[in-house]
């Protein structure tokens, strides 16, 4: 993948997470205290943040680096609280639960 690519996806995902925030991008660059067009800079792909800043975004969406970048993961915010919650269940309801999302879509 080029670098062009990667800022693009890398910007899709600033935008998606924004949106599953609600807010409009100015909102989210005062709310974090940028100037108001640095965070629509960021999602048009014109810069990256600095290794400060997306540390900063990634505890704002309330996700790791790491989930940031797991692009195939439409809601990790979602995912974290999950992956918490099935750490403490026992193995007959993590079974159980197994079952239950393979059930979706018709998988056993």
């Amino acid at each position: 993948m080029d670098e062009e690519n990667q800022m693009q996806d890398f910007a899709k995902r600033l935008y998606e997470l924004r949106q599953r925030k609600g807010q409009s991008a100015r909102d989210l660059s005062l709310t974090l205290g940028f100037a108001p067009n640095y965070y629509s800079n960021l999602e048009s792909a014109k810069n990256y943040p600095s290794m400060n800043t997306f540390f900063y975004l990634c505890d704002y969406f309330s996700i790791s680096p790491k989930e940031f970048f797991e692009y195939e993961d439409a809601a990790p915010e979602l995912s974290g609280e999950l992956f918490a919650e099935i750490k403490r269940m026992d193995a007959k309801a993590k079974e159980y639960l197994l079952r239950l999302i393979r059930s979706f879509d018709g998988r056993q």
